[in-house]
C-alpha cells in the first residue's frame, strides 16, 4: 500500500513538469516513460524499492526538475527501503 500510495504522489508531482516549457524535452520523456501512468509510475517504484538501483531513478528528478524530489526521495528511501 505504501509504494501504491508514494506512486500516485509521484505521478501527480511530476505532471505539471511535462508541460513545463523550460525543461528539456529528453528529461520529459524519461519523465513520463518512468512516472508519466499511475502503472508505470507503480512499477518504477516498485523497482527502486526492490532492485537498489534507485539513484538511478531519482537523480535525473533531481538534476534536472527540481531539488525538492530528493527530500521526496530521501524520505521515502529512509523509511520504507531501509526501515524494512
Amino acid at each position: 500500500i505504501t509504494m501504491l500510495m508514494f506512486s500516485m504522489v509521484m505521478c501527480q508531482l511530476v505532471q505539471p513538469y511535462l508541460t513545463d516549457g523550460s525543461i528539456s524535452e529528453d528529461v520529459k520523456l524519461w519523465m513520463s516513460m518512468y512516472y508519466g501512468t499511475a502503472g508505470r509510475s507503480l512499477w518504477t517504484v516498485f523497482e527502486l524499492t526492490f532492485s537498489g538501483c534507485w539513484p538511478g531513478y531519482v537523480r535525473d528528478l533531481v538534476e534536472h526538475v527540481s531539488t525538492i524530489f530528493a527530500y521526496i526521495f530521501a524520505c521515502y528511501i529512509s523509511l520504507v527501503v531501509f526501515a524494512m
